[in-house]
């Protein structure tokens, strides 16, 4: 058993024997609350047969100890749900660690059929977005989502991430906080995406001087009003500042309806997102710039996210009709919160977005730190900006379960740009281009890599792996691989390093079309800034590291026959592929 594996168990305990004790405890107080209503409705009951005052300051104390128990009560809740969230947490992590499914979104709703997103089984199932994915927000997921699909390509940027995830791994109490608050809250009535067209409208109320002072005196006049009805028995004031007030209401209805529309239900998702804000303000930023970056925005950003919540579950109590009819009709209840709000608004609309992206940016790390944690041999790799390369030694694919992974030691820059790489179906080909390329895409995401070491240079992704074809579009196989081919060329033709990931091309035409088309495409490619890995079955290529042998290697992942049995050892070789898999397992089929 794995230090982790222990770690996950200890904490899974830990948090199950919490949820146990708080479980009696509400029970408890559930209880005594019960034995307390019984003995107030008691006394209540007896001050209104005898009149002695004793039952009525017996009753007005039970009632403070009946209150402060339901407080209690709901703190004793909150632990509760708290606690069952980090159970759901380590479980999740645990389940991870032997190779169960992560029970965080997957990610489905980016996937895209263009760029290597596909290829590389960027989102979905099983996809590296579902192998990473902690994020409880939407901005956090998307966040993720982008970073997977337009990488980091500075240097700096790409160390800046690696040293807030470094320091953020190790501190596994405040990860966990920060994904148990968020899951506390979490988006189940929408998100926060209404609130930024809220904030792109214009204000209509907090400008008008008449306005801002009516407010105040038709209250005023009211409650003079209401006095009156009480003292007098006289109904004709309180109509009439009752008219007076829906009166202005109707004028400005419409505005506040649209606005409630945008910004209604929001309490929740802002709470949550106050409450990842909140617990990152107590993380150790260590040297980390950008942790400590992130940790002022998020600090004002607290706060300002706190009043808005609010403000919204106030402005959400106009659908309470009495509220309504007796808060708006007496007091102009919808008036004083729609300036309120519209003040919030002047003062924060410029940095909201920047708060909400804070959010994210908090999500995504935490993310990232979480599986470079349970990964504790996986490295970060080294950044090299003076020549195109990348230099691998004992990397593996991070999908395949650690027992069944075969490492390889990879280097593709320093001596030629293109590797020619042959074998059979099954010996490894595509699922070695899969793994350079989701280790660069790890890479340049400030994650550590499957890898014992790697050092590489930032780089575009291209790739041409799995095509599939298109009735919707109208669009054969054959051609949706051409168009692959021709995006491609078209963003190398930008100059950046690129690195291009291809297999088997040209599958649609016959073998003699195709070998010609395959070797026109690797002239074509090694015009361009950019390293290739090319995996064919057609051997005739291999002769081009004869022709460019400081350009082009051929490389294979070859088959083993052994009494009468076929293996794969995985293990990338220098040299062409020779063992012909198909006749052999024809031959034992009785297919031949």
């Amino acid at each position: 058993m794995s230090i982790r594996d222990s770690l996950y168990k200890e904490r899974i305990e830990l948090y199950q024997s919490k949820i146990r004790i708080t479980s009696r405890r509400l029970n408890f107080i559930a209880l005594l609350r019960m034995i307390v209503f019984v003995i107030l409705a008691i006394s209540i009951y007896s001050f209104t047969k005898n009149h002695i005052l004793f039952f009525l300051a017996a009753g007005l104390c039970l009632t403070g100890i009946f209150i402060l128990m339901l407080r209690i009560n709901f703190r004793i809740r909150d632990k509760k749900l708290l606690y069952e969230q980090l159970l759901f947490i380590n479980t999740n992590e645990l389940g991870m660690l032997i190779h169960q499914p992560n029970q965080f979104e997957n990610g489905k709703q980016f996937q895209e059929s263009e760029k290597y997103f596909d290829d590389l089984d960027i989102f979905g199932a099983g996809s590296i977005f579902h192998l990473l994915n902690r994020a409880t927000t939407s901005h956090g997921k998307e966040q993720l989502a982008s970073l997977l699909k337009q990488p980091l390509i500075e240097k700096e940027d790409i160390e800046r991430y690696q040293h807030a995830v470094k320091i953020l791994s190790d501190d596994i109490e405040k990860r966990q906080s920060l994904t148990a608050h968020g899951l506390l809250h979490e988006e189940k009535e929408g998100n926060l995406h209404s609130i930024s067209a809220w904030l792109s409208t214009d204000n209509q109320l907090h400008r008008k001087k008449w306005l801002l002072i009516l407010r105040w005196l038709l209250p005023l006049y009211n409650l003079l009003a209401t006095y009156y009805l009480f003292a007098m028995d006289t109904y004709l004031p309180i109509i009439i500042g009752g008219i007076a007030s829906w009166t202005l209401l109707s004028f400005f209805g419409k505005y506040i309806n649209q606005q409630h529309l945008l910004i209604s239900k929001k309490q929740q998702v802002l709470d949550q997102y106050r409450a990842i804000l909140q617990i990152f303000n107590t993380v150790e930023t260590g040297l980390s710039e950008y942790l400590l970056q992130l940790q002022k925005t998020s600090i004002n950003a607290n706060h300002a996210i706190h009043k808005l919540s609010r403000l919204s579950r106030f402005f959400d109590q106009r659908l309470n009709l009495i509220i309504n009819f007796f808060g708006n009709g007496l007091f102009l209840y919808d008036i004083h919160i729609m300036i309120a709000l519209e003040n919030w608004k002047e003062k924060n609309n410029i940095l909201f977005p920047q708060w909400v992206n804070c959010v994210g940016s908090i999500e995504y790390l935490n993310s990232i730190a979480g599986f470079a944690f349970n990964n504790p041999n996986y490295t970060y790799p080294s950044v090299n900006t003076e020549k195109v390369f990348i230099e691998a030694r004992q990397v593996a694919h991070p999908l395949i379960p650690e027992e069944k992974r075969v490492v390889n030691d990879f280097t593709l820059g320093k001596n030629e740009k293109f590797q020619l790489i042959t074998g059979s179906n099954m010996s490894g080909k595509t699922t070695f281009l899969r793994t350079i390329g989701v280790n660069l895409l790890l890479a340049q995401c400030g994650s550590p890599v499957c890898a014992s070491s790697f050092t590489f240079t930032p780089m575009n992704l291209l790739s041409s792996i799995r095509i599939s074809d298109s009735l919707q579009e109208n669009t054969s196989y054959f051609m949706a691989e051409l168009k692959r081919l021709e995006q491609i060329v078209v963003q190398l033709q930008n100059g950046r390093p690129a690195l291009v990931l291809i297999d088997e091309i040209l599958r649609g035409t016959n073998s003699e079309d195709k070998t010609h088309g395959s070797e026109q495409f690797i002239r074509k490619l090694l015009k361009y800034n950019c390293l290739a890995l090319f995996a064919t079955h057609d051997l005739n290529l291999s002769k081009l590291e004869t022709e460019m042998p400081e350009l082009i290697s051929n490389y294979c992942f070859e088959s083993i026959i052994q009494k009468e049995e076929l293996y794969f050892d995985y293990t990338l070789q220098k040299g062409v592929a020779k063992n012909k898999n198909a006749s052999f397992l024809m031959q034992k089929m009785g297919i031949i």
